[in-house]
């Protein structure tokens, strides 16, 4: 039988689920939708989500759960480069403390230097070093994990968001910019140069944004040494954060995610993080949720993976969940999602 906890690619299923992606960029993608006069019905139909759940400020979104909102975003708009086209009329306000820490940079290297440090705080799914050699500045960007359906959306995004954070500190930037993009060469590349108002290269081995050294020098017009390390702070406070596994609810969420089958009491759970229930259910309603509405969401998600990814039986996939009773499982799943266990395996096909 087939692991259920390994993809094809060799990505687990607990890594596909796990929180790795700020919620400003579904929103984003959700507002550029609603702008070109989707409704959210047209826009959530089979993602699983709801638009009151992306305004949550706490909770970071699966791979997963990016994807099947991506997938529906193309299927509607026929826009594959979609994520580059938001990222590129994004604000870069929109980043919270990492862009105030880069448009704050004294100058562009010192501005590069954030983007790679940093930018795990809103997306880790990525990797990004920066490095000077042979008279050139290289941010390379790898993925932490296989990006699958999501890569072009995320490489997009990133490129946009490079592009406008230099352009908001550096207005006449000029066109010496080169990227090189693990992409295949297709009859929408052209919207790259377009947008970007470069040399772009697809096909490659690697995903690099290249800038001649002498080019690091320049001064940011936008250079603020006191905001910078306001923000520079922001940004390590909120890498530990993230380090010691983000807010609560979410590091509450990540225990019963590593636990199927085996979801602990909340008793257990208090335990688990040495305080008492009552401290638990304080600090999860701070943060807008409870315990019960977390366990109910691990367990969605885990149903529809198993029953969309694997070809275990519905009652093999009700006791993972911890469903003694199958019928009790199948009742709680239409209610979730107005569909029963095998209609929405039917539905993958």
């Amino acid at each position: 039988m087939k692991n259920v906890m390994v993809e094809e690619h060799g990505v687990s299923m607990v890594e596909r689920l796990r929180p790795a992606i700020h919620p400003t960029y579904s929103r984003l993608l959700c507002a550029h939708l609603h702008g070109q006069g989707f409704t959210d019905a047209d826009i959530f139909a089979g993602t699983r989500l709801e638009w009151q759940q992306l305004l949550s400020e706490h909770r970071y979104l699966s791979q997963e759960q990016l994807t099947r909102l991506i997938r529906r975003a193309v299927a509607l708009t026929g826009q594959p480069w979609i994520g580059l086209h938001i990222a590129n009329a994004t604000s870069v306000s929109a980043h919270g403390a990492l862009g105030y820490a880069v448009v704050s940079a004294a100058d562009l290297r010192a501005l590069h230097q954030v983007i790679a440090r940093f930018a795990s705080i809103r997306l880790q799914l990525t990797d990004l070093a920066f490095v000077e050699e042979g008279g050139e500045g290289r941010l390379i960007i790898t993925e932490r994990q296989p990006l699958g359906e999501a890569r072009e959306f995320l490489y997009g995004a990133l490129l946009g968001t490079y592009f406008q954070m230099i352009d908001a500190v550096l207005p006449q930037r000029g066109r010496d910019i080169r990227v090189s993009l693990p992409l295949p060469d297709a009859q929408w590349s052209p919207e790259y140069e377009r947008l970007l108002g470069c040399a772009v290269q697809f096909g490659t081995t690697q995903f690099e944004i290249v800038i001649a050294s002498h080019q690091l020098d320049k001064r940011c017009l936008t250079a603020d040494p006191a905001m910078h390390r306001t923000a520079v702070r922001d940004c390590e406070h909120q890498r530990k954060q993230l380090e010691q596994g983000g807010p609560f609810s979410q590091q509450v969420g990540l225990v019963l995610l590593d636990q199927p089958g085996a979801f602990p009491s909340l008793e257990t759970m208090a335990s688990e993080f040495a305080m008492s229930p009552r401290t638990l259910i304080r600090k999860l309603k701070a943060e807008g949720t409870s315990y019960q509405l977390l366990l109910d969401e691990v367990r969605r998600e885990l149903a529809c993976w198993l029953l969309m990814e694997t070809a275990d039986p519905v009652e093999r996939i009700a006791e993972q969940l911890g469903y003694q009773d199958t019928s009790n499982f199948s009742r709680t799943f239409r209610r979730w999602f107005g569909i029963t266990p095998l209609a929405m395996r039917r539905s993958r096909s």
